[in-house]
C-alpha cells in the first residue's frame, strides 16, 4: 500500500498548521478519499473510516455551535481517539484554544484552509488519487506526440531511444526513457512519468547519456503524460502476418486498463518517428469519430455492390 506524508499535503494545499507542537513528519495518509464527520459529531461511529482526512465545513461548524462546551470536548475526544491523520477546517474558520489544546494532547494535527469545503475536498481527492494510485515500472519510452501519450516498447537495443530522440527533434516532448512509471489514476486513465533519477535523460548506445532538457530546451520535455497508445517495436519476421488494414484494434493491459497497441516490424529504412506521428494522428482521428480503415472498407463494399447491380 502506498502512502503520502502529511507534510506533503500541507505544502501542496498551502494549509495552516494550528498545532505546531505536534511532530507531523511521521504521519502518513493511505486513503485517497476524505470524510466530513457529520455523523461522527452526532455520536455515530459505526463503519467510521479513521484513515481518511477529516474535513470540517460550514455545516459541521454550525452543528457544533449548537452543542455545549462539554459536549464538544467529549465528541472531539472520541473522534481523535480513532487516531485520524488530521482534521482540516475550511473557510478559515476559527478554532478554539481548548480544541487545539485537546488535539495537541491527542497528537492529531489541526489544519486550516481558506478554500470552500467542496473545492478543497475535490482538490485533495484528485491529488491523493494520483499520489496513492497503483503503479508499475516498465521498460520503454514515453513521448508526447501531438498531445497523445505514445509508449514505445520493445527489446533492449531495438531503437526505442533513437525513435524518441527523432521525435524530440521534430518538436515533440520526452516524458521518460528506458524506465516508465505507470500510475492507474482511474479505470480509464493511466499516467506515465519518469523516475526522478532518470528524468529528462536519454541513453544512446555509442554516445552515452544526454540531457534532453539542456540540449533542446524546456519545451522538449514533460513530467507526466497520459498513456493513450502503445507502439511495440519488434524485429521483422517474414513468416509473420502483420496487420495492413487496421480494422481490428489490438490492446495491451496495464494494471487492468486496456490501451490500444500497434506492433511495428523494424527493417532498414523505416522512419520510426514518422510512423509514431502517423499513429498518433490516426488515433486522434478515431477518437473524433473517423476511422480510415473503416472508410476504405465501406468504399470497397459499396463498389462491389455497384458492380453486382
Amino acid at each position: 500500500m502506498y502512502t503520502v506524508e502529511l507534510v506533503r499535503l500541507i505544502e501542496k494545499m498551502n494549509l495552516e498548521n494550528c498545532t505546531p507542537d505536534i511532530d507531523i513528519k511521521s504521519i502518513k495518509i493511505s486513503q485517497p478519499d476524505v470524510n466530513r464527520p457529520a455523523l461522527q459529531l452526532a455520536g455515530f461511529f459505526d463503519h467510521f473510516d479513521n484513515e481518511r482526512v477529516q474535513v470540517i465545513g460550514h455545516v459541521e461548524a454550525a452543528f457544533l455551535e449548537r452543542m455545549s462546551s462539554e459536549e464538544r470536548i467529549q465528541i472531539f475526544s472520541k473522534l481523535m481517539d480513532f487516531h485520524v491523520p488530521c482534521i482540516v477546517f475550511c473557510r478559515n474558520m476559527e478554532v478554539s484554544e481548548n480544541f487545539i489544546k485537546q488535539a495537541t494532547e491527542k497528537g492529531v494535527p489541526i489544519l486550516r484552509t481558506s478554500k470552500t469545503t467542496s473545492s478543497f475536498m475535490a482538490e485533495v481527492i484528485r491529488w491523493l488519487n494520483v499520489e496513492l494510485a497503483p503503479r508499475i515500472t516498465i521498460h520503454g519510452g514515453l513521448v508526447d506526440v501531438y498531445g497523445e501519450g505514445i509508449l514505445i516498447m520493445g527489446e533492449s537495443g531495438i531503437g526505442k531511444s533513437e525513435a524518441a530522440l527523432e521525435l524530440i527533434k521534430r518538436g515533440h516532448r520526452l516524458v521518460a526513457d528506458d524506465a516508465v512509471e505507470i500510475k492507474k489514476v482511474s479505470d480509464d486513465t493511466l499516467i506515465g512519468s519518469a523516475p526522478d533519477i532518470t528524468r529528462h535523460f536519454i541513453e544512446l548506445r555509442g554516445i552515452g547519456i544526454i540531457d534532453v532538457k539542456t540540449l533542446f530546451g524546456v519545451e522538449s520535455v514533460k513530467n507526466t503524460q497520459s498513456i493513450d497508445l502503445v507502439i511495440k517495436l519488434e524485429e521483422w519476421n517474414k513468416d509473420k502476418a502483420y496487420d495492413r488494414l487496421g480494422l481490428e484494434d489490438d490492446y495491451i493491459e496495464f494494471l487492468g486498463n486496456k490501451v490500444p497497441c500497434h506492433a511495428i516490424p523494424i527493417r532498414p529504412g523505416r522512419n520510426l518517428a514518422i510512423i509514431c506521428e502517423s499513429a498518433a494522428v490516426n488515433y486522434r482521428q478515431k477518437k473524433m469519430g473517423y476511422n480510415a480503415a473503416q472508410e476504405l472498407y465501406n468504399r470497397v463494399t459499396n463498389s462491389l455492390k455497384k458492380n453486382d447491380n
